[in-house]
């Protein structure tokens, strides 16, 4: 896998996501140092989400905590991705006690590569933001499944079941 950093401007913008091939591999700083998505043994569930310690993105968060323990006897790590610094991310992980590890993409350069900062809309102001979304890749780095727009009740089980599927 070539690392994000070497990838030019036109390579994000043409490498997009879709089910069914390779997802782009990265390396992004995160909770435990470098992780990389090349570098994981099994299958893999990547959650973008907007912003540590708020409601949607902690319920999402706790969510994926209590069925970690299936997720890995399932054969899949669980990894967060957003914006926020790995200080805020450490301090996000340790507050709510998460198994799992959470990445920090300040530039957004991974979320552009996944196609995930979108036009949203808070009390009537438009901005680009982290559209909260899932990615389960598989053991041998496909794309198998993709959840955009993510309502969190009961996201995390549908993720799992998918993962069962595989």
């Amino acid at each position: 896998f070539r690392a994000l950093q070497e990838l030019n401007e036109d390579e994000l913008t043409m490498a997009g996501i879709k089910i069914g091939n390779k997802a782009p591999a990265f390396k992004l700083p995160s909770t435990a140092g470098e992780w990389s998505l090349g570098a994981q043994s099994g299958a893999v569930v990547l959650y973008f989400y907007p912003k540590d310690n708020t409601p949607g993105c902690t319920d999402e968060g706790k969510q994926f905590a209590a069925l970690h323990k299936d997720f890995k006897k399932a054969g899949a790590v669980i990894a967060g991705i957003s914006a926020d610094s790995v200080k805020a991310h450490e301090n996000f992980k340790a507050k709510f006690g998460f198994p799992f590890e959470l990445l920090s993409d300040p530039d957004r350069k991974v979320c552009t590569l996944y196609d995930v900062i979108q036009e949203k809309s808070m009390y009537g102001k438009k901005y680009m933001g982290i559209e909260r979304s899932t990615f389960l890749i598989d053991a041998k780095g496909v794309l198998r499944a993709e959840w955009r727009k993510v309502k969190v009740k009961d996201h995390a089980q549908a993720v799992l079941e998918a993962l069962k599927s595989l």
